[in-house]
């Protein structure tokens, strides 16, 4: 996903997600589309491409799903350190810095983009962004490095997912044990579809 806009749209239903994901793919010339179930029973469509498309495929997304809709986002400029952690072309190794702050929230749109506004806030390393298998649905972002930008980074994050009303909870940790860094290092991924794209690229 070297595109530089995503658009994430996320339902509460299987069929109507396949349904709409296929009007989306169909109503625009986008770079990418990668789709499948995520858990508890939702249905996730991301879409990359240029701008301009990836708008228009938003768009159809939104009225063709209409009340199947959980949440979306369109982020027109997506940080790369977003993508590379969605993918997970990242290693432990990207889990540095004293501090850490985690931003959870009940839907995976609202993470990738509570996550995409607090690392363009900071100067943080994104190492984990954990997305709705194995954790019921919701999501969550992990920012390391010094105290100061994570917590920036942090206030970033819950700025833009507090509006949504999808907001769990986040907490800023200024000195995280190694060992706990190893274990969210060691986390597995839930979308094997964009595991396979990481490895592949």
């Amino acid at each position: 996903m070297s595109d530089p806009a995503i658009a994430i749209v996320e339902f509460d239903s299987i069929a109507a997600g396949i349904f709409t994901g296929d009007a989306m793919v169909k109503s625009s010339p986008i770079g990418s589309i990668y789709a499948g179930t995520v858990h508890p029973g939702r249905y996730l469509v991301l879409v990359s491409g240029d701008t301009a498309s990836v708008e228009m495929a938003l768009e159809t997304g939104r009225d063709a799903g209409a009340r199947s809709v959980i949440d979306s986002i369109f982020l027109p400029a997506v940080h790369p350190d977003v993508v590379a952690a969605i993918v997970s072309l990242v290693d432990a190794a990207d889990f540095d810095g004293d501090a850490a702050g985690i931003v959870e929230t009940a839907t995976v749109a609202s993470v990738v983009e509570a996550a995409d506004a607090g690392v363009k806030a900071a100067a943080v390393s994104l190492p984990a962004v954990r997305l709705a298998d194995g954790l019921g649905g919701k999501g969550y972002a992990v920012f390391t490095g010094p105290i100061a930008e994570v917590e920036a980074a942090l206030d970033a994050a819950v700025e833009r997912a507090m509006p949504t009303g999808h907001l769990i909870r986040n907490v800023t940790i200024a000195q995280i044990h190694v060992e706990m860094r190893e274990n969210l290092a060691a986390d597995l991924r839930f979308n094997q579809r964009l595991a396979r794209h990481g490895e592949e690229g």
